[in-house]
């Protein structure tokens, strides 16, 4: 079981994550890059680089065929998954082994086992794991799965059986709303996973969502590494990591530890896994699911034990025994892991693309960040819009939560809209703070798109009114042959139009860039993209009502529900679009009638393509 090159099939943060660890081992490294990745950091870290194709997941990092090519040209002998892609796929488990290459993970055997949501819970049940109740079963017709989900009674949660991550999932509160439910919820896991099959859980309200880190070797040996709490969450997927949960004490811990335990066990495991459970709010937890690789959260897990779970997954694939046994796992402070993303978290976390015109990623004592970004750097919307981790450790719970603020603050990122004002609004939260949040916290709280302040429009009139200076000879600089007059820059934030007056170009110490005619400005970690408009000609008095419905971002058209000529009415769906694996509704915004459809099932469109005309 020996090797000596590590191939990682996969791309970003957790690349180049590995590779630092397998470099440090002692092993060679080599990278798979798309079309679209041929220029990120992980690529160039790499002792060696394989292209696998263009930009779509289905011809680059869901390729197997091009992943065990790339590894036969390379000469690797081992393959690292990381986490998404490939990770959790027991056909690629098992055309690696079959290739000769050690499969740095879990037996096939043991991705299979708990790569369905359905079989993996009917085992469960069968081995003692307490599980929610629900249905697993195999007749997946919608009047069945409607009946079924009537027989645990609303709210239920409609699951993806082969999916995760959030994709595929939906919560029902209303009897009206379980139909289209399950349809939307089909046709996102069939698009995410290639399986429409669902599974139903009654939805433990108020819950939080716990997970236990265990490891296994081919020695017989299962121990668990203590819990994370990951109960902030949007769309069913995780904001906020931390270790270890505030909700869980010595006792509560051993016995999820146990049942983790004895789930890994039971289907022969091998290497890092994640059995992640629901508590309760009265002590009752739940098996939800197990995720068969390391995890986007596990730098947590690696600040309070001092382990480094890559290079434990590295050695128990050579045949290693697993370095600690249950009772040499010690626990030392406390850390707490963001997410940090493109997209707008004022605008339903819709996902945002572009490039990142400045990355500045902070640092200080207990920060880490774990990226793969650069300056210059596109965020496509083939993959997951995710820029960032930003993780820290401190002796307590407040101290990692000062230095985890402090560092969200410190980081500079200039592009797309990201969510990092939004992160130090829940990290500020006293909810939050004094460790209550559960699976509710985001939806159960206002946390409204904030204002955009003077200090901002101010800025960004007078960054704009120096480049136009600089543009002059110096000697002609601010010359005039009367008396100085102010200079007007006008400048739009969305609809809202402002001209401002400037006698000079003022200074602040604030993060910007410039890029043509808009100015992206940072001030309190609140980030702001202006667009000039002094010298644009007059709007008509159609813009912003023209009846364009546009892409609100770049994506696939996956489905069209109407055509020309039909009567729609307000909150009506006219087309779904696909971007990052998730299925996006345009709705229309008002009562009226089709003029035309501007696009087709299955084209590729860009950020604000027209795609339905409605008559005015």
């Amino acid at each position: 079981m020996g090797f000596t090159k590590v191939l990682v099939a996969n791309r970003g943060e957790i690349a180049w994550r590995v590779m630092r660890t397998a470099r440090a081992m002692g092993y060679r490294t080599v990278a798979v890059y798309s079309d679209a990745d041929k220029d990120a950091p992980h690529v160039a870290f790499a002792d060696e680089a394989v292209r696998i194709g263009p930009p779509p997941v289905g011809e680059s990092y869901l390729s197997i065929d091009r992943i065990l090519e790339a590894a036969h040209t390379s000469g690797a002998d081992a393959i690292h998954p990381g986490y998404g892609f490939l990770s959790e796929n027991e056909a690629f488990a098992t055309a690696c082994e079959k290739a000769g290459l050690v499969f740095i993970g879990p037996p096939p055997a043991a991705i299979a086992a708990m790569g369905n949501k359905a079989a993996a819970k009917r085992r469960m049940i069968d081995a003692g794991v307490p599980c929610v109740p629900g249905y697993q079963g195999a007749d997946q017709s919608d009047g069945n799965l409607e009946n079924e989900a009537r027989k645990i009674g609303l709210p239920v949660m409609v699951k993806a059986a082969a999916g995760g991550g959030g994709r595929g999932m939906r919560l029902v509160e209303r009897d009206a709303d379980l139909l289209d439910a399950i349809r939307t919820a089909r046709a996102e896991a069939e698009s995410a996973f290639g399986s429409g099959e669902l599974i139903l859980e009654k939805a433990v309200i108020d819950s939080r969502h716990v997970e236990i880190q265990v490891f296994a070797d081919s020695h017989g040996n299962v121990i668990h590494l203590g819990e994370r709490d990951c109960s902030v969450q949007r769309r069913h997927q995780k904001v906020i990591e931390e270790a270890p949960s505030p909700a869980v004490n010595a006792d509560l811990r051993q016995r999820m530890g146990a049942a983790a335990v004895a789930a890994a066990r039971t289907i022969g495991y091998r290497g890092a896994g994640t059995v992640e459970f629901l508590l309760g709010n009265d002590g009752a937890f739940y098996f939800l699911e197990m995720n068969t690789r390391l995890q986007v959260e596990h730098p947590v897990t690696e600040a309070i034990t001092g382990l480094d779970l890559v290079e434990w997954q590295l050695r128990v694939a050579r045949g290693e025994m697993l370095p600690l046994t249950q009772e040499q796992v010690r626990f030392a402070g406390h850390a707490i892991e963001v997410r940090l993303y493109a997209e707008d978290a004022y605008a339903g976390f819709l996902p945002q693309t572009g490039r990142i015109d400045v990355w500045r990623p902070a640092s200080g004592p207990g920060v880490r960040i774990d990226h793969g970004m650069k300056d210059g750097l596109a965020i496509s919307p083939f993959y997951d819009p995710m820029i960032a981790k930003v993780i820290a450790h401190g002796a307590t719970r407040e101290e990692a939560l000062r230095r985890l603020v402090k560092a969200l603050r410190d980081t500079v990122v200039l592009g797309p809209t990201t969510n990092r004002h939004f992160l130090i609004r829940l990290l500020d939260h006293p909810e939050f703070a004094a460790g209550k949040a559960t699976t509710s916290f985001i939806g159960k709280h206002s946390f409204p798109s904030p204002e955009v302040s003077e200090r901002h429009w101010t800025l960004a009139a007078s960054l704009l009114w120096r480049q136009s200076a600089e543009r002059y000879p110096p000697d002609l600089r601010g010359w005039r042959n009367s008396n100085p007059e102010p200079t007007q820059i006008k400048l739009a934030v969305g609809e809202t139009v402002r001209t401002l007056l400037l006698a000079d170009g003022g200074k602040d110490g604030a993060p910007f860039h410039i890029d043509g005619r808009d100015v992206v400005v940072d001030l309190d970690a609140h980030t702001v993209r202006f667009h000039d408009r002094t010298y644009a000609p007059p709007a008509s008095a159609a813009a912003g009502g023209d009846g364009k419905l546009r892409a609100p971002m770049d994506g696939r058209i996956v489905a069209i529900r109407v055509a020309a000529g039909d009567t729609v009415v307000r909150g009506q769906t006219l087309v779904v679009l696909e971007a990052m694996k998730i299925q996006h509704q345009i709705k229309a915004a008002a009562d009226s009638t089709i003029e035309s459809v501007s696009v087709q099932e299955g084209q590729q469109v860009a950020n604000r393509t027209v795609l339905v005309t409605l008559a005015s």
